[in-house]
């Protein structure tokens, strides 16, 4: 009696056997079997291996060290491409549209995913025409904000290469107005302007730690958006100043809200997102919350919706601070908290914000903002 063929589902069922055992050994690889439980909770904890140095040997758990270096190692953040970010549905691709890119083009990138569950479009290169974004911000005759904060020893260190490379690759084409705040605004440099292009040097009080500069952003930031800022732009990117403009960001970027996925995370399952645990904090997220790890180095969106967005985390940050909690990531895991209960309409590729850390990505075309080498021990101090 003749062998019966292999039906076209037998051999799906095998291609996915595959695919989940190399997944398996995968984690096995990165993670290993005597760390998983505990290691594994660790390294979901940290955003990426670099953070490794602002902790001291006694706040280490066992294991961590160990673990941060291994996804550190170039061969496995190479293998961490394996790892699916799912697929776009046909019927949300030819749905995406955007009111600064028209119709936009999610299939030119099958490689990667280019929506999100609930419809917003992620913007990777290629899925986009740059010049019908050009057209369309200048016909709504825009004014866009960027703000940045240069506290300490950051100004002297990466506000002016910042700046320098805004005004390269910023909203080029576009009226825009900077917004830098610091605790000495003689010390700014001096930057030269296109047309159309404003530098506001707003005074603030320096923190005495390093934390409470990064959650005193929020509220400083709302006032600004109830103030002055909030008249003078329609649009406002809110970005961190350790890092520089690397290609051409334009209004491809608008929305009324804006979210940036962490070039260190975008590959992770959801378990493995450093979200806030604890349950106590105002920012915690269950471990079936959440939906991509957002970066606070970059988000944006209109007056009215970052009005919102501050609002929530500084919130968020004194209802923890009264109860003497201090979130993990502290403003960041407030912004992914507001993040999950109110979606973003687009979400940024991680081209717009890219660690070269990580190394290089054929999926990466073209990176848009660079991470500045990590120096804490010395700015921190």
């Amino acid at each position: 009696m003749p062998r019966p063929t292999s039906t076209p589902r037998a051999w799906k069922r095998i291609f996915w056997r595959q695919i989940l055992l190399a997944l398996g050994l995968l984690g096995l690889f990165l993670y290993g079997l005597p760390k998983f439980r505990d290691g594994g909770r660790w390294l979901a904890q940290l955003k990426c291996p670099c953070e490794l140095s602002l902790l001291n040997q006694s706040q280490r758990a066992p294991g961590q060290a160990d673990m941060l270096l291994m996804a550190a190692h170039p061969r496995h953040r190479h293998l961490e491409t394996l790892i699916p970010m799912g697929v776009c549905p046909s019927a949300t691709m030819s749905l995406l549209r955007d009111n600064f890119t028209g119709a936009l083009h999610p299939w030119a990138r099958p490689e990667v995913l280019t929506c999100t569950p609930w419809g917003a479009p992620i913007i990777w290169d290629g899925t986009f025409d740059p010049d019908v974004a050009q057209q369309e911000a200048s016909q709504q005759n825009l004014t866009i904000g960027l703000t940045v904060f240069a506290v300490g020893r950051y100004l002297e260190k990466y506000l002016e290469r910042f700046l320098e490379t805004a005004e390269q690759h910023f909203m080029v084409g576009q009226r825009v107005v900077y917004y830098v705040f610091t605790e000495r605004p003689g010390a700014v440099p001096r930057v030269t302007l296109g047309p159309d292009r404003r530098l506001r040097v707003e005074r603030v009080v320096r923190e005495r730690r390093w934390q409470d500069v990064s959650m005193a952003r929020m509220r400083t930031l709302h006032a600004a958006l109830g103030g002055r800022l909030g008249r003078e732009a329609h649009f406002v990117f809110c970005m961190d100043v350790d890092q520089h403009f690397s290609g051409a960001f334009g209004p491809e970027a608008l929305a009324e809200s804006v979210a940036q996925l962490h070039s260190w995370h975008y590959h992770w399952p959801r378990w493995l997102l450093p979200f806030e645990r604890d349950v106590r904090s105002a920012a915690a997220l269950t471990r079936g919350e959440g939906d991509f790890y957002y970066h606070a180095a970059v988000f944006g969106g209109s007056v009215a919706a970052l009005r919102g967005l501050t609002a929530h985390c500084a919130l968020g940050l004194a209802w923890d601070r009264a109860r003497g909690l201090e979130a993990s990531w502290h403003d960041e895991s407030h912004l992914n908290k507001f993040f999950w209960l109110h979606k973003p309409t687009k979400v940024l590729s991680p081209e717009f914000c890219w660690s070269p850390d990580i190394g290089p990505r054929a999926e990466i075309r073209r990176p848009r903002l660079l991470w500045a080498p990590k120096e804490y021990r010395l700015l921190r101090d």
